[in-house]
């Protein structure tokens, strides 16, 4: 069996334990838009949102609708070359220049920090020097997150905010966090920051700095022998995951994946990295229970999509992954990696994905139409621009989407506002249209650019 390698591995890591214990450039502000069915009250509140009252807020309801697995095998194939791609590159993914361009967009004068107050020059030139940028790709290693971790900008924990008297802006728009990546995640490591406090570090899709005691560096034998293991995918969210010694590890978290040592009935044992020393490995087996874990890629079927999402609709809307959270479109790439489905990061990327279908200077009958009869419920995304949804169906003939935004535009006297939603929804196209000042130029039915259709 394919995990046979990391029994081999095991065995190695044990005798040696003793020894060896994005930013993404394009990145734009994404998702800041925002049981039964039940009548709309006459005397509703002017702030309460109409689609969160009369359409069901429950997973089942709309997956029931399904029969059929999806013939999407082809694409599942490509999902662990992805996933573990930069553990086989030999140098940067990216050029010195690209890799500053924070420092060309977040300047002083517009930019923010945590009091409110604008950031000085002082800021920049030390985030600069830190970055130590006459090191990068001098390194060059392999390497693994210990726990979840976020991507920054700079090397920093501080934020960097727009103009927070801004609808839209403030928090939680820090725009220092590139994205989030969870725990024994693969990486590539160009150099250190100067005060060695952190790395630029490359993931499968994104980049940016990372705190240097979140990381531990690989030799190529254990990331190669990793790679031709079985993996495992986890289904289950935030459950307490422990050494085999009893130690805590870390919280299991959608999309995560990990390599199988062996399994019995109701456990399988994989490898994770827990701590570690002077940046050298200390590996431990971890048990996990198969019922929050599959050896398999699912199938997009109603049973599997039912018990993903279902846990991928407990997140709060967090951008860039922050606090733990998910915006738009790491929702829908970290729902769908226990498909074997490889999205981006992003949501202008992920609208490139599989067969689009221009909605570009259609009316909105025009585009409703176009929805209707050509997407795929579960299996087409929705694009405007810093924002995706998920196709789901048709509800009382409207279209229904699936997605997770911060809130809805508003406008009075030319003065923009926003209702907060701040979670995942099931909504229309015209969610908030009861709203309000409603600002209808904002709404997404108008706004939208591209349907795709991501298993074809």
């Amino acid at each position: 069996m394919k995990y046979i390698f990391l029994v081999l591995l095991t065995l190695i890591l044990v005798s040696c334990s003793s020894k060896e214990q994005v930013a993404l450039k394009e990145k734009q502000k994404e998702c800041k838009e925002v049981k039964p069915v039940v009548e709309l009250k006459e005397n509703m509140e002017i702030t309460e949102i109409e689609d969160l009252v009369t359409i069901p807020q429950d997973v089942e309801f709309f997956t029931k609708q399904l029969d059929s697995d999806a013939k999407i095998y082809d694409i599942q194939k490509k999902y662990e070359k992805y996933y573990f791609s930069v553990w086989n590159d030999i140098e940067p993914r990216e050029i010195l220049e690209d890799v500053k361009w924070p420092f060309d967009s977040y300047r002083a004068g517009d930019s923010y920090g945590e009091n409110l107050q604008l950031l000085k020059q002082d800021f920049f030139d030390e985030m600069f020097e830190n970055a130590n940028f006459d090191k990068y790709a001098t390194l060059n290693a392999k390497a693994i997150t210990l726990r979840a971790v976020d991507i920054r900008a700079f090397p920093t924990i501080k934020p960097l905010l727009k103009d927070p008297k801004i609808a839209g802006e403030g928090f939680p728009f820090d725009y220092l966090q590139n994205s989030t990546l969870q725990a024994n995640k693969p990486l590539f490591v160009s150099h250190y920051s100067k005060d060695k406090a952190w790395v630029y570090a490359f993931s499968s899709f994104a980049s940016g700095w990372i705190k240097s005691s979140e990381i531990v560096f690989l030799k190529t034998e254990y990331t190669d022998a990793w790679q031709q293991a079985q993996q495992i995918f986890l289904t289950k969210e935030n459950i307490p995951l422990y050494s085999t010694s009893g130690n805590f590890l870390f919280y299991s978290k959608i999309g995560m994946m990990l390599a199988l040592i062996s399994e019995d009935d109701k456990d399988f044992t994989a490898l994770a990295i827990s701590s570690y020393k002077k940046s050298n490995p200390m590996f431990e087996q971890i048990k996990i229970p198969k019922n929050i874990a599959s050896k398999n890629i699912l199938k997009l079927n109603r049973e599997a999509l039912t018990n993903i999402m279902s846990e991928i609709f407990k997140s709060n809307y967090g951008w860039g992954g922050i606090y733990g959270q998910r915006d738009c479109s790491s929702m829908l790439r970290d729902m769908y990696a226990p498909f074997g489905i490889w999205l981006p990061r992003n949501s202008s990327q992920q609208a490139k994905v599989g067969k689009i279908i221009s909605l570009d200077n259609m009316s909105d009958e025009e585009k409703i139409s176009t929805i209707k009869q050509r997407a795929i419920p579960f299996q087409t995304l929705l694009y405007k621009q810093g924002h995706i949804l998920l196709y789901v169906g048709i509800l009382n003939d409207d279209i229904i989407v699936f997605h997770d935004t911060w809130g809805i535009k508003t406008k009075k006297d030319d003065a923009e506002g926003r209702v907060v939603v701040g979670k995942t929804v099931f909504s229309t196209l015209r969610l908030g249209k009861n709203v309000q000042n409603y600002d209808k130029e904002s709404e997404i039915l108008r706004n939208l650019k591209s349907m795709n259709i991501i298993t074809q």
